[in-house]
This record gives structure tokens, sequence and C-alpha cells, in this order.
């Protein structure tokens, strides 16, 4: 069976990793993203693409009419879209706090939503791997919006596995600290902002889109059959152990 792939969010940085890996093993893709110009700089005349806001139910049943028009069924989905917006709960505006669940939960449950619904149509069996937040599970200063909307996604990863698993349809997700991707420049973009970042975690540093592609494409393969429900940590032990002090 032929393997094809869809990679929504897929002109950012983390998108581009995805890419570059489900290549390396064999997929054909479908890469989405709202802005059709930024998709045509990084990917060129390759691979199928789709202009779409997943964040709406319209833009989600865009990709899946134009990929069915071209005889294209993803069986795997790596859902890449989410923006960073930080601030204390207090001071937010409700326009960024509706930004970020828009780009987090928002798109993540319209998007699989439409995964799912082509797969059950074609009786196919499917894969799909969301991506949620270190912030999810352990209380981080100014990050309660983040929080929020990837909290909300981990609880849609679990319920989804649990509706689908019957139709051999497998939901995770993985939860990074910070990344050095584009949407987190404003985060990193001074020296010593990027040393505080590093330091905050157990082994310190900033993580990369190409480690946590690793794992999301591993999560995608057939050597993770066995894997539904799950929330796979990234983030250099932030969540789970403390930092020795010194």
């Amino acid at each position: 069976m032929e393997k094809i792939a869809l990679i929504t969010g897929a002109a950012g940085g983390l998108g581009q990793s995805m890419a570059s890996r489900l290549i390396a093993g064999g997929w054909r893709l479908i890469v989405s993203s709202r802005d059709g110009d930024r998709l045509a700089e990084v990917y060129g005349d390759q691979h199928l693409q789709i202009v779409a806001d997943c964040s709406t139910v319209a833009g989600v049943r865009h990709i899946f009419e134009v990929a069915k028009a071209q005889q294209m069924l993803p069986t795997a989905l790596a859902h890449c879209v989410g923006n960073i917006r930080l601030g204390a709960l207090h001071r937010m505006p409700e326009a960024d706090f509706m930004d970020c669940l828009n780009a987090n939960l928002i798109s993540a449950f319209h998007t699989l939503a439409g995964f799912v619904g082509a797969l059950r149509e074609a009786n196919s069996p499917g894969a799909a791997v969301l991506v949620s937040s270190a912030a999810a599970r352990i209380g981080t200063p100014n990050h309660e919006a983040i929080a929020a909307a990837k909290g909300g996604l981990e609880g849609l990863v679990r319920g989804a596995a649990a509706t689908y698993a019957s139709a051999a349809i497998r939901v995770n997700a993985v939860a990074p600290g910070i990344m050095d991707t584009p949407a987190a420049a404003r985060i990193l973009g001074s020296a010593p902002a990027r040393e505080a970042a590093a330091r905050q975690y157990p082994l310190p540093g900033v993580g990369t889109p190409d480690e946590l592609a690793e794992l999301m494409v591993w999560l995608l393969s057939e050597s993770a059959a066995r894997v539904t429900g799950q929330v796979w940590s990234m983030d250099a032990g932030f969540a789970s152990i403390r930092p020795l002090v010194k």
C-alpha cells in the first residue's frame, strides 16, 4: 500500500523537519499551510500543496476534498500547526487567547476529525501525531493560555484514541520543551534569553525540530503499531524531574 502522509503547518520549522524525514522513509506528502507563498518557497513544485486554514471546518474540508480529487488518501497525519502566546492570565488580551486556542486546540480538533473521517470512509487504518507542550504537564509562569490549549489537546488525543482504536486508527502526541523554531524566535531572540531558556531544563539546552521529528515519525511508523493514546515528553526532564541546584 502506498504511504501518503499529511503535514499541516508544513511551512514551519517542525513541518519541514517532518517532511524531510517522511520523504526519506518513502512517503508521498500532502503539505498544507495558510501561507501559500511560503509553501512554494519551501517545497518548490514538490508534493501536493494545499493552502487552507485548518482551524476551520471549511479549511479542513478543503484539504481532504483536494486530496481525494488527486486520489491521495493520507494514512498518516502530522499536525504541526501551533503558536506560542505568553503572558499572565490577567493581562492577556482576548484576541491573543483566542488566537492561541484556535492555533493549538481548535485546529487539532478539526484536522483530526477530517483525517479520521477520511480513513473511516475508506475503511483504512492510520496514525496521527499531534504536538502538545511541556507547559501542559507542569505549571509554568506566564504560560496559562498555551497550557490550557495544549491540555485540551492532550485530552483530545486520549479520547480520540479510545474512540477509534477498534478501527485501527492510532492517535498520539508529543510534548516538547522550547524548540529552536521561528515560532520561538521572540523568546530566544537574544543570547541572554537563549541561555536562560537553556538553563531551565535538567538536561540543559534548547531542543531542535529535527529531534522532535524523529520521535513523531516513529510514532507514525509500523514500529509503533501498539502505541496509541500516549503523550510522549521530549522536554529534557522539565516536567518530571527537578534539576540539581548547585
